[in-house]
């Protein structure tokens, strides 16, 4: 299995985010990403391969060129109005607000688009954003050239971000961003299985109304945890898309054995829906040890995981998402992938 790597993730390093009352040390931080590598290399996964370049429209075929104008643009803004620090909005969007119109000044715009405060703008984010994004879609190319499987080895990572929202360490939605690309070279039907402790509100969001990509997510439940106001299982998508969301919420505390159980669960409506293509939003902050996540998965339980997702027998594509025991996160996450391999 090949892995798409940029060093260029290390240019988004969080000056820190407001957590339970404290602004604290970023939980998302560059080492995630260098540690999976590592990892990969150690176990021999696959060549590491440098992620091609591609135009802008990519980005702007799932997400509002505004928001993407500001994800570019707002750090340098930020910066140019005497500011220090990264660029975090201090109010938020919200209930009984108008949502027709996009505040002119940053502060506003950054507002509008922002919805928590632990996924600020520094002055090389942009590169590191946009970077993670082609990493994504240069594994969802060589998926569409006839790739059995790919590594994406994202970062920042990309779930949490909608089409014209960002937030949760996410600032583009790369899955969502790979899945067009496979629609948009020939692919008919895309599945995204995503695996992150959180629910990916984001890809939700992006799809909710879409039949030609199923979103299958396992997630704590939004009634226990972040992003709290999306990932119930009575949502089932709308429209043409009715039936073609499957949240599948587990409660704090949950086990392999319940957890799997729902790996069954979401792995069957794939079958049933016969994609061409398998998306993974590879997140392994299930990991029992996770300093932000409550479920009690353990290092076995991960190749277990790859195992069963390789038994559908689909062209898949890895896209990291979340994972915070940094430590661990190598072993975990390449786990997934080996044991995806038959390793």
């Amino acid at each position: 299995m090949d892995v798409i790597f940029s060093p260029d993730h290390a240019l988004h390093a969080s000056p820190g985010e407001l957590n339970s009352g404290e602004f604290v040390p970023a939980f998302e931080k560059p080492e995630r990403a260098d540690i999976i590598l590592r990892r990969a290399q150690e176990v021999g996964l696959g060549p590491v391969r440098a992620p091609l370049s591609f135009p802008p429209d990519h980005l702007t075929r799932i997400h509002d060129p505004r928001m993407v104008e500001l994800l570019r643009n707002g750090a340098a803004e930020w910066k140019a109005a005497g500011r220090k620090g990264g660029a975090f909005p201090f109010t938020f969007f919200t209930r009984g607000f108008r949502a027709d119109r996009v505040p002119e000044t940053l502060e506003g715009r950054l507002a509008w688009f922002c919805f928590d405060a632990g996924t600020p703008l520094t002055e090389t984010s942009w590169q590191a954003i946009e970077s993670s994004a082609h990493v994504a879609l240069t594994g969802a190319k060589a998926i569409s050239e006839g790739a059995r499987s790919m590594f994406a080895l994202c970062r920042p990572p990309g779930h949490h971000a909608g089409s014209d929202h960002y937030g949760g360490y996410c600032f583009l939605n790369n899955a969502a961003i790979a899945a067009q690309y496979l629609l948009d070279q020939g692919a008919k039907r895309v599945a995204i299985l995503d695996v992150d402790y959180h629910h990916g509100n984001g890809t939700q969001q992006i799809f909710y109304h879409r039949d030609d990509v199923l979103l299958v997510n396992i997630h704590a439940t939004p009634d226990q945890e972040y992003p709290y106001l999306l990932g119930f299982a009575d949502e089932p998508g709308a429209g043409p898309g009715e039936g073609y969301n499957l949240n599948l919420p587990l409660p704090w505390g949950t086990e392999w054995a319940a957890w799997s159980a729902a790996l069954d669960a979401g792995c069957q409506r794939i079958a049933q829906y016969a994609p061409d293509v398998l998306l993974v939003s590879l997140g392994v902050d299930t990991y029992r040890n996770d300093p932000i996540s409550q479920f009690k998965l353990d290092h076995e339980h991960f190749t277990r995981m790859g195992a069963r997702i390789a038994a559908l027998g689909l062209p898949t594509l890895f896209v990291m998402e979340g994972g915070y025991a940094v430590a661990e996160i190598g072993v975990n996450a390449v786990n997934v992938l080996t044991g995806f391999d038959g390793g």
